[in-house]
């Protein structure tokens, strides 16, 4: 008969194996945006709006006031990029001992938000967008995670490299917080960078996309070739240091030019992957050649890739990255 403690250490390792083979990567992405501007809807005269060129302080917005935030998405994960975080705001203010004009709530809130979060490659090409909804202040979810300090956001959808993803998100406190400023809705947003002043902040998102990059696997391993004839790179014909390979994917998202979606990919143009890809190898990013539709299929790539010169001899393990959305690792051998 096998004792109890023995019991409990095969169920934990049966578990560890388990989520091994079925749990995919975690999808985390830090956002850093600057230059965070609210508009505070401070007078009903809608002939001033967006009117005044300087800075225009913003009265002190009263409970259910509403604000439009605008501020500039600058990097996801330490890469630098574009876009645009746009807020759309209702100030309710709950306290669990509200002082007259607050609410009174069990959980101390102080407003329910809708962000857009559209983010480009730095060249100006949309990579996709991600939309939020939750409310402001107060402690974070459960569960989420660890670096969010407050607020608690639900990932309700996306569109292009992030169509259909959920998830939860909220804001991070560390050195490069700093505190958005607010603005009279008179105050003309052209001039918002102009005009200083604005908000740093980190969000952080776990984000659980729809489908991920995953490298196709065959009977014979993973659909990873050499380049020069197309055959598979296996342990009695290894790949080798500095050498070209292709492998082939699905879930790497929309292309450019698009194709409807369950369309197949056309031969010409090719439908270069719209998303910022890499491939890593034993967690080192390789050099990525070309990323494009595979003619005639849906939702297949081809992806040409450099072995990294100093790879190591032996199993390597390759996994392909798009729109900081890691896929599934698989192991080809490496000579």
């Amino acid at each position: 008969m096998i004792r109890k403690r023995t019991m409990q250490v095969l169920f934990i390792s049966l578990l560890c194996t388990l989520g091994r083979a079925q749990t995919p990567p975690a999808t985390m992405l830090q956002v850093e945006i600057e230059n965070w501007v609210e508009y505070v809807y401070d007078t009903a005269d809608t002939s001033r709006w967006a009117t005044n060129p300087g800075v225009a302080p913003a009265s002190v917005p009263k409970n259910f006031t509403l604000q439009t935030g605008i501020a500039d998405i600058v990097a996801v994960n330490g890469q630098p990029v574009k876009g645009t975080m746009i807020r759309s705001l209702r100030n309710f203010n709950l306290s669990a001992t509200p002082v007259p004009g607050q609410g009174i709530g069990d959980i101390p809130r102080g407003a329910i938000v809708q962000d857009t979060f559209e983010i480009m490659k730095s060249d100006g090409t949309t990579i996709g967008t991600i939309m939020v909804s939750g409310v402001v202040a107060g402690p974070p979810a459960p569960g989420a995670p660890l670096a969010v300090n407050q607020g608690n956001f639900a990932i309700i959808g996306g569109t292009g490299a992030f169509l259909g993803a959920q998830g939860q998100s909220g804001q991070n406190a560390n050195p490069q917080v700093v505190t958005l400023r607010q603005a009279s809705v008179t105050e003309d947003p052209a001039n918002r960078r102009l005009n200083g002043g604005g908000g740093r902040v980190r969000w952080v998102m776990h984000l659980i996309p729809k489908e991920r990059p995953e490298i196709v696997s065959t009977s014979n391993g993973p659909a990873v070739v050499h380049s020069n004839d197309f055959s598979l790179v296996s342990a009695t014909k290894p790949a080798k240091p500095g050498e070209v390979l292709s492998l082939f994917a699905t879930g790497l998202g929309p292309t450019k030019p698009g194709v409807d979606p369950g369309s197949p990919f056309p031969s010409s143009p090719p439908a270069v992957v719209n998303s910022p890809l890499a491939v890593m190898i034993n967690a080192k990013a390789a050099e990525v050649l070309g990323a494009v539709g595979y003619p005639g299929a849906v939702d297949a790539y081809q992806v040409n890739f450099r072995v990294p010169p100093d790879a190591a001899p032996g199993a390597a393990t390759i996994q392909v990255i798009a729109a900081w959305i890691t896929g599934s690792s698989v192991q080809v051998a490496v000579q």
